[in-house]
């Protein structure tokens, strides 16, 4: 009977249609405001935005020309040893002297150089072809010093012209000095084997060492210049290391690879 009486009443009462309706609160425009403004803000940057990534890989600091090994074209007992390492030497001059059955010989240089190991020494019997001696092909103690990344090969194409390095130098403080900075002038196109390496290096074990996780791409890197440094180069740091930079010194390069659209890795 209560719930008739109620009924009633509500047919009997006039329809209240010159009131207001309230769709939402004020906080709920606020939210709604929020969410529209987010979302046209990330689909703005997914068509017109642009996500950097980079590769880290083993590096080494050389002068531009690279190194070469010294083979023995004889074979025989050494006898003298004529050169010293870290000595600049010309082209065609004398390194060993070894003793054949034709008599005494000499080995020389190829290029001109500085020798950077040597691996004869007094009274060992040499065969020939024997490496003997490892050489830096560098004219002058001022020639500029580059950098060489073996970049993963999967990697490499994504490299692009001028990419920024940044080469964490193996006997330099990074939390001191931080990185050295350079920029990437040439891409190998074919990936090196162990034995290119060791020929351009002059060293074997730095062959088997960078193509230990497959054969890499080599990224030539440019350091770039400072006249306010003592090493002659720019670092992160204002003044870097209050020293020069030694060829054949280890560095770990991190290379800025070409940027990528979120657009075409959010999309399927």
């Amino acid at each position: 009977m209560q719930f008739r009486q109620q009924a009633l009443a509500k047919l009997q009462s006039p329809e209240e249609l010159d009131l207001p309706v309230r769709l939402a609160r004020p906080q709920g425009w606020l939210a709604l405001s929020v969410s529209v403004v987010v979302m046209a803000a990330a689909s703005v940057w997914a068509v017109t935005g642009s996500v950097a990534s980079t590769v880290g890989a083993p590096a080494i600091l050389t002068h531009g020309q690279g190194s070469y090994i010294l083979q023995s074209p004889v074979a025989g007992q050494v006898t003298a040893v004529l050169a010293r390492q870290g000595e600049r030497l010309p082209a065609d001059a004398p390194v060993l002297k070894v003793r054949t059955s034709q008599g005494d010989s000499v080995v020389r240089t190829v290029a001109a150089g500085r020798v950077t190991a040597l691996a004869a020494t007094i009274g060992q019997i040499i065969r020939t072809g024997a490496d003997v001696a490892a050489v830096e092909k560098v004219a002058h103690a001022s020639d500029p010093l580059y950098a060489t990344v073996y970049v993963p090969a999967e990697n490499a194409a994504a490299v692009p012209a001028h990419a920024r390095v940044d080469l964490t130098v193996s006997s330099v403080s990074t939390q001191e000095y931080g990185v050295l900075r350079g920029h990437a002038i040439s891409v190998d196109r074919t990936a090196q084997s162990a034995q290119s390496i060791a020929a351009f290096l002059g060293d074997t074990q730095l062959g088997e060492q960078f193509t230990r996780k497959g054969r890499p791409v080599a990224v030539r890197v440019r350091l770039d210049k400072s006249s306010h440094t003592k090493s002659g180069y720019r670092w992160s740091s204002a003044d870097g290391p209050p020293y020069r930079l030694d060829s054949m010194t280890l560095a770990t390069g991190s290379i800025r690879l070409a940027d990528q659209h979120p657009v075409d890795w959010l999309l399927p």
